[in-house]
C-alpha cells in the first residue's frame, strides 16, 4: 500500500499544527510540522548572524541538521542535536521567519526533508504550500483560515510573554499573511481541490471533527 499524504495548509495561527497532530494520532500516521523546519533554520541563521538578504550558500545549509520526533503528544524539534522546541516559537524567530522562508534555497532544503519523510511513511503535514507545491498530489488537502484578531489572541497565548502586546502580534500576523501570499516562490494560497474551513468561531474539536469527517467520507 502506498503512503497516504494529508496536507493541512492555512494562514498563520489557525491551529494547523494542533489539527495535524490530532489527525496523525487518530490515524496512526507520522506527523511533520513544515513550519518548524523554517523556524529552526531561521533560529540557526539568526544565531550565526546570517542576514536574510544574503544568499545562503549550500556549505552553510550542509551544517544544519534538523530532526522532528513526535512522542507522547509532544513534538521535539532538534537543531544540531539541541532541543530548540521552545526557542523556535519565540517572538524573535516569529518576526523573522518569513524573510528567510521566502528564499528558494531555504524552501528547497525543507522540501527535500519533507519528501524524504514521505517515501515510506503515511504523513500528516501542516504548512502553507504543502498541497500546492510540496505534495500537489496529496490524498487529502485542507486549508484553514480565520479572523486576524482571533489568530493574534491564540498566538499571544502560545508565546506567553507579558511584554508582547496583542496589537503587535496582530500586526505581525497581517504582515506574515501579506509576505506569504505575495512572495514569488510558493505563495500562500488554497489548492483548487482543498477543503476550506473557517476556524474563527470553531473550537479545536469542532475543526478536528470536520477534517476527520471529510477523510472518512471517501
Amino acid at each position: 500500500m502506498n503512503p497516504v499524504i494529508i496536507a493541512i495548509d492555512g494562514e498563520a495561527s489557525t491551529g494547523k499544527s494542533t489539527q495535524a497532530k490530532k489527525i496523525a494520532k487518530e490515524l496512526n500516521f507520522n506527523y511533520r510540522d513544515s513550519g518548524a523546519y523554517y523556524r529552526a533554520l531561521t533560529l540557526y541563521l539568526i544565531q550565526n548572524n546570517i542576514n536574510s538578504k544574503e544568499e545562503i550558500p549550500q556549505t552553510i545549509l550542509d551544517k544544519i541538521l534538523i530532526e522532528q520526533v513526535y512522542k507522547d503528544n509532544n513534538l521535539i524539534i532538534s537543531l544540531n542535536n539541541e532541543d530548540v522546541s521552545k526557542k523556535i516559537r519565540g517572538y524573535r524567530v516569529s518576526i523573522k521567519v518569513s524573510s528567510y522562508a521566502k528564499k528558494s534555497e531555504i524552501r528547497n532544503f525543507v522540501y527535500k526533508q519533507l519528501r524524504n519523510s514521505a517515501k515510506s511513511n503515511s504523513l500528516v503535514i501542516d504548512g502553507r504550500d504543502i498541497g500546492t507545491v510540496v505534495f500537489p498530489d496529496a490524498d487529502f488537502k485542507f486549508f484553514l483560515f480565520a479572523d486576524s484578531k482571533v489568530r493574534a489572541e491564540r498566538r499571544l497565548k502560545q508565546i506567553n510573554d507579558k511584554s508582547v502586546k496583542l496589537e503587535s502580534i496582530e500586526k505581525e500576523i497581517k504582515n506574515r499573511d501579506n509576505t506569504d501570499s505575495t512572495r514569488k516562490i510558493a505563495p500562500l494560497k488554497k489548492a483548487d481541490d482543498a477543503y476550506e474551513i473557517d476556524v474563527t468561531s470553531l473550537n479545536i474539536n469542532q475543526v478536528f471533527n470536520k477534517i476527520l469527517q471529510k477523510i472518512n467520507s471517501r
